[in-house]
């Protein structure tokens, strides 16, 4: 295949996952990113410890992806967990899972993986571009905007992989939804974000504090991660996961004390309370901190003096939301190019030889490692896909 051209417009994981497959074939691979420096988001989203993946069997990781056919499916059927591991592994980045399942690079940051990533890139001859941002395609000729003006790059096989529309700074804003026909998309979602709730003015001293120990559900998922009480609602990676859920109108239900049963919390609220204030009953004997507390009588103050009821809310509290937060702190984005719009091969129907993948596609997942491991293995398999068209164009 000496002289075929592949072009990959976007320097996220999935672009950067398509040019490493792409480059091991003879191609000659272009990898262009309007941004100063590739991994941006990625870089974000490592920042408190990179997620790679997540430590189960492939047929219960697929469950948290949700899509509208099977073309994300075979994707991760060829590089699911197991094969995320093994690749970090290629790039000298030893992992391990975390207690609730959770894949980490033992040193936790993303830099060092991206690092070793772009270098074996060059290593494969791929060329790097950055500051070229797509303003048009046609006929498989790209036009960017770089610093030395407009430049057409025309190539034998196009990979988009121009991410979602959340973390506008970083380079993931959606404005590419100009190159595409309306019918082609559907509007873009928050999606892993926070949630808007009106808090009393009662509520404001605990602004900015971590809500621990809790498990969180919404339908039939759960989730026991922390959330933070923010003036605004709630945030965090225990909400996150329960994005899809609480988006389509589940309500969102707090344990207060998930590892405590029913039985034992109503035991100890029945018992006497002599002189003891409610909040010395709830420290003392179901060890409740002031912002558990604080929670509690948010919404449930009328059942205090009732155990039953109030041992109720502690296990099940309601927390009434009032929609999701600003998209553009969002961790990630549902909706982009309708899963309709590509064929099995991740090729658009309307564009022989344009293929996409990541964040762009009509797809959700919860944190915890679903994210860039779809992102990873839809830009792997765009990768693919591409290389084969361009063997036979």
């Amino acid at each position: 295949m000496i002289n075929k051209k592949i072009l990959i417009v976007g320097g996220g994981p999935a672009g950067l996952m398509a040019a490493d497959f792409a480059s091991r074939s003879g191609v000659e691979v272009t990898l262009a990113d309007s941004m100063p420096t590739f991994g941006r988001k990625f870089l974000m989203a490592g920042k408190s410890g990179l997620n790679l993946t997540m430590h189960e069997d492939d047929v219960t990781f697929q469950t948290r992806i949700i899509h509208n056919n099977n073309t994300i499916e075979k994707a991760l059927e060829e590089f699911g967990p197991n094969e995320v591991i093994e690749w970090a592994k290629s790039l000298g980045i030893k992992t391990f899972v975390g207690s609730t399942g959770r894949v980490f690079p033992t040193e936790m940051k993303a830099s060092p993986l991206l690092r070793n990533w772009i270098s074996r890139l060059d290593e494969l001859g791929v060329t790097r571009q950055n500051r070229w941002k797509l303003k048009s395609i046609s006929n498989k000729v790209a036009t960017f905007e770089t610093p030395q003006g407009l430049l057409n790059k025309s190539a034998d096989g196009i990979v988009l992989a121009l991410g979602g529309a959340s973390w506008p700074k970083l380079g993931s804003n959606g404005d590419w939804k100009s190159l595409f026909d309306p019918a082609e998309l559907e509007s873009f979602q928050a999606s892993n974000c926070s949630f808007m709730v009106k808090w009393s003015i009662k509520m404001s001293k605990y602004f900015g504090q971590p809500l621990k120990s809790i498990k969180l559900s919404a339908g039939s998922q759960s989730s026991r991660g922390e959330i933070i009480i923010s003036q605004k609602g709630i945030e965090g990676g225990g909400i996150y996961s329960l994005s899809a859920q609480l988006k389509k109108g589940e309500d969102l239900i707090l344990d207060l004390l998930p590892d405590w049963d029913n039985d034992k919390i109503l035991k100890l609220l029945t018992m006497p309370w002599g002189k003891s204030s409610s909040s010395n009953v709830l420290r003392k004997r179901l060890k409740l901190e002031p912002i558990k507390q604080a929670i509690l009588r948010e919404f449930a103050m009328d059942v205090f003096k009732e155990p039953a009821l109030l041992t109720k809310s502690i296990k099940s509290l309601k927390i009434p939301l009032n929609g999701t937060g600003p998209i553009q702190t969002a961790i990630s984005t549902s909706g982009g190019v309708k899963m309709g719009s590509i064929d099995e091969n991740f090729m658009l129907r309307g564009r022989p030889g344009v293929f996409c993948a990541g964040e762009m596609l009509d797809w959700d997942a919860p944190t915890g490692g679903y994210l860039i491991t779809t992102c990873l293995a839809t830009g792997r398999m765009a990768g693919k896909r591409a290389l084969q068209f361009v063997s036979y164009c």
